[in-house]
């Protein structure tokens, strides 16, 4: 387990609170931690690396996590880190976001734990405030630290044999376009999500509507939630129109590449929103597609004669990345979309693929890819792979003086074991 303050399972910790029948794991300074929430922490860390609970060590190793998590949070509260009730509030709105889309619905995380999410969210609240107290210290104390480049070298002679091998990677650009609906389809979907916006401006529920008619996979079932999401997580004509929304406020229809929308903008605050919206996919037709495929076919033509394929991009795309040419970066092959994997696989470097189909929450599109580098899986070297190494090096140092930290704090503050792990 890393060294480093992750508030990685508190909704589960609330739930072990609520034993009325526990016993102390481990005392730190003046906090407890429970054996139900160390229970809870390591069927947690095992469920997210997927291995079993039971796992010799395991037991010990997370409880020694907690104890220095507290030791942290110990130390901070001495040296006066502050953290203001808005920082803790959006912690604990994407925590509850990110729980309510991992079980399915807002009911369903109430019934999972018992208790109302209003509850859940009292709760949990001390216990969240700390955790960012304790990410602020280790970041004020750690985050400073640096490997120059005696270090890496150092670093890389003493552990060469046991660095992990790089593998296959690729550099890649990319190009994509959803094809267009036609005006009738769109037309006809624009009337059965107007005749919804009336039903809601008459009174009904938006989010019970949501659910009901929402095409959203992502958030129908949350009633179209969203969570608080911050400026420029949005495509740009949803955000244009979220942001331009007040307090309870609910939109005209909004057309978007995803779609049309109706947005209700729950609050705001500072450069967040929490939204709710409802999502009408536009039916594409066989011609759309035709002419999308068509027109992906003839950038490829003009960027294998010799355009730049970083301008057709800029011109042409409708990816996010179109403002700097469509270029994706370096990525490990098996980072890579797995839609296209197989078209990847054959090309050889410069080539660029043929329009491939490639699904997406809200509908699918069709994307030209551009291999413009390939690197065969090898051995980590300093001359190839220097930043690799880098990273490894400055990972172990920092891990190191988390370690040594440790040590300085379990001799400036109280902590006991109680129970054998």
């Amino acid at each position: 387990m890393k060294p480093i303050l992750l508030m990685c399972a508190i909704v589960l910790s609330v739930c072990a609170q609520t034993q009325t029948l526990d016993r102390i794991a481990a005392t730190v300074d003046n906090d407890l931690i429970l054996e139900s929430e160390l229970n809870a922490q390591v069927q947690f860390y095992a469920l997210n690396n997927k291995i079993d609970p039971a796992t010799p060590g395991l037991r010990a190793q997370v409880l020694q996590t907690m104890i220095n998590e507290k030791l942290v949070v110990a130390k901070a509260i001495e040296d006066s880190v502050t953290v203001t009730d808005e920082e803790v509030q959006q912690q604990m709105d994407a925590t509850i976001q990110q729980r309510i889309q991992q079980y399915g619905s807002e009911a369903r995380l109430e019934e999972m734990y018992g208790m109302p999410l209003s509850r859940i969210k009292r709760e949990f609240r001390d216990d969240l405030r700390k955790n960012l107290l304790a990410q602020r210290l280790q970041q004020q104390h750690l985050g400073n630290t640096t490997v120059g480049r005696f270090d890496v070298e150092d670093f890389f002679r003493t552990y060469k044999d046991s660095l992990p091998r790089v593998p296959q990677e690729c550099e890649l650009s990319e190009i994509g376009i959803a094809p267009k609906a036609d005006d009738q389809a769109k037309a006809a979907t624009r009337s059965r999500l107007k005749a919804i916006l009336d039903s809601v401006r008459n009174g009904a529920d938006f989010a019970a509507m949501a659910k009901r008619y929402s095409q959203d996979p992502g958030s129908a079932a949350q009633g179209g939630d969203l969570g608080f999401v911050r400026r420029g997580m949005f495509v740009k004509d949803f955000e244009t129109a979220v942001f331009a929304m007040a307090d309870g406020q609910i939109s005209e229809i909004v057309e978007t590449e995803h779609g049309l929308h109706i947005i209700q903008l729950v609050e705001r605050r500072g450069d967040a929103v929490h939204a709710r919206h409802i999502l009408l996919r536009i039916e594409r037709s066989k011609e759309g597609d035709e002419a999308t495929i068509r027109l992906l076919d003839s950038l490829r033509t003009r960027a294998l004669a010799g355009e730049s394929f970083a301008e057709l991009a800029r011109k042409y795309s409708e990816l996010r990345d179109n403002t700097i040419g469509g270029n994706i970066g370096t990525a490990e092959i098996d980072q890579v979309n797995p839609s296209f994997r197989p078209a990847i696989d054959t090309l050889k470097e410069g080539d660029i693929s043929v329009p491939v189909k490639v699904p997406e929450t809200t509908g699918y599109r069709y994307y030209i890819v551009w291999l413009r580098k390939r690197t065969p899986a090898h051995s980590m070297s300093l001359d190839q792979d220097y930043h690799k190494v880098e990273a490894i090096a400055l990972n172990f140092k920092r891990t190191r003086d988390y370690q040594g930290w440790m040590e300085e704090l379990k001799n400036q503050f109280y902590w006991q074991t109680r129970l054998t792990p």
